[in-house]
């Protein structure tokens, strides 16, 4: 991965490859009109890396794998489906493409940008599940907007 400064404020839980991937991933999104948010809490408990959102409330889960053994080391991201209508994975370079489940939409990202290589098949969730998501996506919109113009405020929740 090239050598830049991320301002994506890490967590401990993202390795600097995973957050470049973010990086680009939500690059390819905006262009793409989605509005995206990282580390959102799900219903189910689960942390989604990047869900996006389209203008007519359709809702994409990228899950990011940096490297083999992260891919390896996580079986979680099944439970993402219930979620979106359509589930992605973003990975860089380094990752083999031919080790990504075909049931599910793949990204190739860097730093800079990314693009495309697979379509996600499409599985419209419930209304009411899409209006759960919706609000947590808001929610947590909000409250690191307000904790931008407020760092001293206690956003909570998210």
């Amino acid at each position: 991965m090239p050598t830049i400064k991320s301002l994506a404020l890490p967590d401990g839980r993202q390795s600097d490859t995973a957050l470049f991937v973010a990086r680009g991933t939500r690059r390819l999104l905006r262009r793409l009109n989605f509005s995206t948010i990282t580390e959102l809490p799900l219903l189910s408990g689960r942390r989604a890396d990047i869900v996006a959102l389209a203008t007519d409330a359709t809702i994409l889960i990228v899950e990011i794998k940096s490297s083999i053994a992260d891919f390896r080391a996580d079986a979680k991201w099944q439970d993402y489906r219930a979620h979106c209508d359509r589930l992605f994975f973003a990975i860089p370079e380094t990752v083999p493409v031919e080790m990504m489940p075909e049931d599910a939409g793949l990204i190739l990202a860097d730093a800079f940008g990314a693009e495309i290589l697979r379509q996600a098949p499409e599985h419209r969730i419930a209304a009411a599940t899409r209006r759960a998501v919706l609000m947590r996506f808001a929610n947590a919109a909000a409250h690191r907007l307000h904790r931008l113009s407020d760092p001293e405020v206690l956003a909570g929740g998210d």
